[in-house]
């Protein structure tokens, strides 16, 4: 995840580049969490009370974990990861005495102790630059054996400043059809302000 000394992302200030826990220190550290919805979106509720089985599941950038709360409510085995102490300070609040695996650790190198049968998407892909896509693509495709599912919210626009950075639906086709076979697209209705109207529910299942 380093730039290349000439780059010009190199010359900003770690709290500055999205791909540095600093960047998201920073923001988790003076409130400013635009992207917290504070609350379970209701795709994967619905998602959730569907299921007749537990999976067992990864949050990459859970962030402040409200969605990992619900899942271990409900059961679910649930491995929550993001590589921002101060953002696992922030989710080891919200869960309390839930039973979550908080980890503190970059998605791109951490492997779990099982197979994973979920990896949840919400406000991860979105955060990383572009050049870290495709490594995003080919990690959930590492990550998760044939028949395993990637479920959850993505930012389908053209945004090319960010974070949030959108990404265009052709380009999300490019990182996943290689490994995955799309099972569900539908709107969101109940989006934060920063995503409404741009968010898909999408879940795909690895081939």
């Amino acid at each position: 995840m380093s730039d290349s000394p000439t780059s010009p992302a190199q010359s900003k200030a770690d709290h500055q580049r999205p791909e540095h826990p600093d960047f998201w220190c920073k923001r988790f550290g003076t409130g400013v969490m635009p992207w917290d919805a504070g609350k379970v979106p209701n795709a994967l509720a619905a998602f959730v009370g569907q299921r007749s089985t537990p999976l067992n599941t990864l949050i990459p950038g859970c962030g402040s974990a409200w969605e990992a709360v619900h899942l271990a409510h409900a059961g679910w085995p649930v491995t929550a990861l993001d590589f921002s102490p101060t953002a696992v300070a922030t989710a080891r609040e919200v869960l309390g005495d839930t039973a979550v695996d908080l980890v503190c650790a970059d998605f791109f190198t951490f492997s779990g102790s099982r197979p994973f049968e979920l990896i949840y998407e919400r406000a991860f892909l979105c955060a990383l630059p572009r050049k870290l896509w495709a490594d995003w693509g080919r990690r959930v495709a590492e990550l998760l054996p044939s028949g395993a599912l990637l479920a959850g919210f993505f930012f389908i626009c053209e945004q090319p400043k960010g974070p949030p950075f959108g990404i265009l639906p052709d380009e999300l086709d490019a990182l996943l059809t290689p490994n995955f076979t799309r099972l569900e697209d539908a709107a969101v209705d109940d989006s934060i302000a920063v995503f409404s109207g741009r968010e898909r529910w999408q879940v795909w299942q690895r081939r």
